[in-house]
């Protein structure tokens, strides 16, 4: 009999919140009257222009539904058919875009790197490229970063610039999936400036959904030639909205007050209690430093399955026992409090 009551938020993902207030409230005024289509409105304008103050530079920024779209076509702006991309192994456009790089890019291939904790050893960069050279091989053009990563671990200003540095020494293009940058830039207590393009990012796909948002991602061009035309790769793909204002107006709101940044605060507070709850209970072993809203936990297979038994939901990682936790926008003390309750009682 499930235990965990149908009030409390579950843990498999951000994705399960629903939409917060300040995204909501946006959305309703957007609401009224007509507005010009296909991002003509001024919501549209005033949401990029919102992010172009939030990243204190010139830059061009594009909506799309979705993260998978949003890395994608971003990624085919910087390469040719016959280049390649470069990514952590455990990289979410490696492991769970089925295949939506290489199609967009009409072929564009993947290439994988070691590195501990999710991140990318520089070293790799350097023994990808210098791999072969040959006409045979695909060559690198683009370096994927995610922040934070697959297993929760954020990339810090040095890290990213250790990257950085590669890639112009390389002549590579510098890509970041920010599907939880909010909650990287939260952790880091930093502008986000300081993680994007002073940092060497030609582009970050912002993400929007996870954070509150109803749905939609912002891509953020710093390295304006590669935005060229990247207007006409929305429309091709079916990313251009007709109604485009319900995509963009959740952004004023999220941006407005940097409510955007005090939502993921508050996710990654949650994921921290839980975190101190979950460290004092037997057979519960932390897997990977937790740096964000996820928490990453090893639990005997049917210690897991007995919690999904009383009715708790998350996600299995990294191998059998391997256990992802996520906290979202709306996670409250007592939400945590109930999962380590259950976690302690069947230990």
């Amino acid at each position: 009999m499930n235990s965990a009551p149908s009030r409390v938020r579950q843990f498999a993902s951000d994705n399960y919140a629903g939409i917060c207030p300040e995204a909501w409230e946006a959305l309703a005024e957007a609401n009224h009257g007509h507005a010009q289509s296909y991002g003509e409105d001024t919501w549209t304008t005033r949401a990029a222009d919102q992010l172009r103050d939030l990243f204190e530079t010139r830059c061009e920024v594009f909506f799309t539904f979705n993260g998978t779209a949003a890395n994608s076509l971003s990624l085919a702006s910087m390469c040719q058919s016959y280049h390649s991309i470069l990514c952590h192994e455990t990289a979410h456009v490696e492991t769970d875009e089925c295949g939506a790089p290489e199609f967009f890019s009409n072929g564009t291939k993947v290439l994988l790197l070691p590195g501990s904790n999710g991140k990318i050893d520089p070293a790799g960069i350097e023994r990808s490229v210098k791999k072969r050279t040959d006409i045979h091989y695909p060559k690198p053009r683009a370096v994927s970063l995610t922040q934070y990563t697959e297993v929760g671990t954020v990339y810090s200003v040095e890290e990213i610039k250790a990257v950085w540095a590669l890639c112009k020494k390389h002549g590579l293009r510098l890509h970041m999936d920010g599907a939880r940058f909010a909650n990287a830039v939260a952790s880091l207590g930093v502008s986000p400036k300081e993680i994007t393009w002073q940092a060497g990012v030609d582009v970050l796909c912002f993400g929007g959904t996870k954070n509150g948002m109803p749905v939609g991602e912002a891509v953020v061009f710093f390295n304006l030639e590669l935005a060229r035309e990247f207007d006409y790769r929305c429309k091709q793909a079916g990313q251009l909205a007709s109604k485009m204002r319900f995509l963009s107006a959740p952004w004023v709101g999220m941006l407005k007050n940097n409510a955007w940044l005090e939502r993921a605060q508050h996710a990654n507070a949650m994921a921290a209690l839980l975190e101190e709850k979950i460290r004092g209970i037997p057979g519960a072993r932390m897997l990977f430093p937790r740096q964000a809203n996820a928490v990453f936990v090893e639990l005997a297979p049917e210690r897991a399955a007995q919690l999904r038994e009383a009715g708790w939901r998350f996600y299995s990682f990294i191998g059998q026992g391997g256990c992802r936790f996520m906290c979202a926008w709306d996670t409250q003390p007592e939400d945590v409090l109930a999962l380590a309750a259950d976690l302690q009682r069947l230990s």
